[in-house]
């Protein structure tokens, strides 16, 4: 009875401190979110570059500077180039009629397409003045995800072996089951989906250049970002662009760049680049990533991004194992 007793006390205090630091911890849960998530996918890398020579603390001093180097690489130059080409990118839409009217049969409604143009220029105003006073604390969390993502490769056994402690040795096969699913989720939001964007990014700047399109990098941009929005994709951007011919009247434009559009940049890098990486990811079906995406973004912002899609993949996981239980018991019963 006092074991017991004393069991509950420690669970009781453990929930109401975990609590008490989810509080004082929140301006940076989602930084250390995302810390740990990369780090769980750079974990290969760092255990390659151990195989090859480096000790675990110089292996994963270098892992991270990949990591930081490559958000970087990444984030920077995507918001540097939707601010320094916003003006093609504007003047690109303001091609089209300060008005367009939409016509059912004897019925019509007009559509204002100036106030659009302001509205959005002024949310990217406020965006950039935004990021702009928050620089330092931008900084401040920058540090401190090279800090997490550094201790969790130097250290990579000491998540394992408390969750291991914790959980009884009958229920480590569901740990690995997990581990697994996450990992491969992880995987394919990371690196999968990186990469699809990366060519998205590069066959359309290709293509919006030979179809002779005014702001075609800045298009581009926005093709690849829109390649981590499942489902939708930059075919948006095509089509906004055809329909943007078809007001102004280039009929001949628009079909170009809907049918060179869609193969090349919406269909090519998902048909080419997807199944090279897919071996190593879980094969989450595309729905349910939308809905974790869309939910996980709809809810905690930012990073449910990666938080909604792992949910989900965790909750098909706990699925299939419950099946395969239940399976199993009957097998028996018979």
């Amino acid at each position: 009875m006092v074991t017991r007793r004393r069991t509950y006390v420690l669970a009781g205090l453990l929930v109401l401190t975990g609590c008490l630091t989810g509080v004082l911890l929140a301006r940076v849960l989602a930084t250390i979110f995302f810390a740990i998530t990369v780090a769980y996918v750079l974990f290969p890398v760092s255990e390659w570059l151990g195989r090859h020579g480096l000790n675990r603390r110089l292996s994963a001093a270098v892992t991270t500077g990949i990591a930081f180097i490559s958000g970087t690489l990444i984030i920077v130059p995507l918001g540097a180039v939707l601010y320094l080409r916003r003006r093609d990118l504007f003047s690109f839409f303001q091609q089209l009629p300060s008005m367009v009217t939409l016509e059912f049969g004897e019925f019509s409604y007009p559509i204002e397409i100036d106030p659009t143009l302001v509205a959005a220029r002024e949310t990217l105003t406020a965006v950039a003045v935004d990021l702009a006073a928050e620089s330092p604390v931008l900084a401040l969390k920058a540090v401190l995800f090279a800090i997490l993502v550094y201790a969790m490769l130097w250290q990579p056994q000491a998540p394992k072996t408390a969750v291991y402690r914790t959980v009884p040795a009958s229920y480590h096969e569901v740990v690995n089951r997990l581990h697994q699913r996450l990992r491969g989720t992880l995987y394919a939001i990371y690196v999968l989906q990186a990469a699809t964007a990366f060519g998205t990014f590069v066959v359309a700047w290709v293509v919006f250049w030979l179809l002779g399109y005014q702001g075609a990098f800045a298009l581009a941009v926005v093709a690849g970002i829109l390649q981590f929005v499942p489902v939708i994709g930059p075919s948006v951007v095509v089509l906004t662009i055809a329909v943007a011919d078809v007001i102004n009247g280039n009929i001949t434009g628009a079909v170009l760049v809907t049918v060179f559009g869609l193969v090349f940049v919406g269909f090519l890098p998902d048909a080419v680049i997807r199944p090279k990486l897919a071996r190593y990811t879980t094969g989450l079906p595309a729905s349910l990533y939308f809905v974790g995406f869309t939910g996980g973004v709809l809810t905690l912002g930012v990073i449910g991004f990666i938080a909604g899609p792992v949910v989900i993949a965790l909750l098909v996981e706990l699925s299939s194992l419950l099946t395969s239980e239940r399976q199993g018991d009957q097998q028996k019963l018979t």
